[in-house]
């Protein structure tokens, strides 16, 4: 018997599939309010667990199967056995509240952003109400000690030491300046990881109070410092062999005149490593970016199309020697290293 050949996506399979997403976003909501990954490092079926949680059985069954379906738990039985499920590793390592890269709560809050958001697009639209401003300095702060934290240690930390890795010998001496940081666990994480780094979190006042906290605690301040400023109307040194700038580029008024800044900042010979998203030509590859970067659109903030930047990296001076894919939180971006080059 020959096998059914699977008919293709109806054109309404992309609406259908934004009703679905609310379906698994609560999914994964009930789950981390109920500890379910941290309880399920113990492989449990459906029925025990019900009976330890005072849960209805056929309910919580269908629930750890959708569960299941996301590939946030796995399953096995033995022949016609019970199934017992698990947490996933991904699931383990990011959605566990004691493991080091969790990121539950960071997720529970883009969703909740990205929920305030979307209600408040009719009044966008006819010119009522605008969303806050999201760059002001004590949100941002507040963001540093929440969800960014967590998001640097989990994804833009590694990602960020694999980048620096493959440019800087590990034993040379660098200058490294650490662009709207946040929390400054990009920075604390390349200097720990290069014996011979130092340098300077730059970010807005409120938020260098949060980076310099972590410094002390991590026990840096001899090599790191957490200076508070505005990139669009202060110094930010010189003598930099590597900054690292990421999503900082959307919020700056002057996109020339910051460029101008971080050319004159690096050493010849200095690498700028510029992270952004830019909005892809093709509508899939577009889709997920602009559904995360609407909000700063919205507010007149600058999300360049593909290639906008590479060009305007050339235009002020920068070789740009090396261009890659970069999964950060919620929208991927593109890593692009630029070289000052050498007079």
């Amino acid at each position: 018997m020959s096998r059914p050949v699977d008919a293709p996506p109806h054109p309404m399979q992309p609406c259908w599939d934004l009703a679905l997403a609310a379906v698994q976003a609560e999914a994964l909501q009930l789950a981390l309010a109920e500890d379910l990954f941290e309880t399920l490092i113990t492989p449990c079926t459906p029925e025990t667990l019900a009976r330890r949680r005072g849960w209805r059985p056929a309910t919580a069954h269908h629930w750890l199967t959708l569960l299941w379906s996301m590939q946030l738990l796995e399953r096995n039985r033995e022949g016609a056995g019970e199934w017992h499920y698990a947490s996933s590793a991904a699931a383990r390592r990011y959605l566990v509240a004691s493991s080091a890269h969790y990121c539950g709560e960071a997720w529970r809050f883009r969703l909740a952003s990205m929920r305030d958001f979307g209600a408040t697009l009719p009044a966008g639209l006819h010119g009522a109400d605008q969303p806050a401003p999201l760059a002001s300095g004590e949100r941002w702060a507040a963001a540093a000690r929440g969800h960014l934290a967590r998001e640097q240690v989990a994804v833009t930390a590694p990602a960020a030491c694999q980048l620096v890795a493959r440019r800087v010998c590990r034993d040379t001496p660098r200058r490294l300046l650490d662009l709207g940081g946040g929390p400054g666990l990009v920075a604390i994480a390349l200097v720990q990881a290069f014996p011979h780094m130092t340098g300077v979190v730059f970010e807005l006042p409120e938020a260098a109070k949060v980076a310099a906290q972590q410094i002390a605690e991590a026990g840096l301040t001899a090599r790191l410092e957490a200076r508070g400023g505005d990139l669009a109307t202060d110094t930010l040194g010189t003598g930099y062999d590597v900054i690292w700038c990421s999503s900082v580029l959307h919020f700056v008024p002057d996109l020339s005149a910051s460029l101008r800044n971080l050319h004159t900042a690096l050493n010849p010979g200095g690498e700028l490593i510029c992270v952004h998203a830019e909005i892809p030509a093709a509508p899939e590859a577009a889709r997920r970016m602009l559904s995360y970067y609407l909000p700063l659109l919205w507010q007149g903030r600058r999300v360049t199309h593909a290639g906008e930047l590479r060009d305007a990296l050339l235009a002020h001076g920068f070789e740009v020697c090396e261009e890659q894919s970069i999964n950060l939180p919620m929208a991927p971006a593109t890593a692009l290293v630029a070289r000052r080059r050498v007079e």
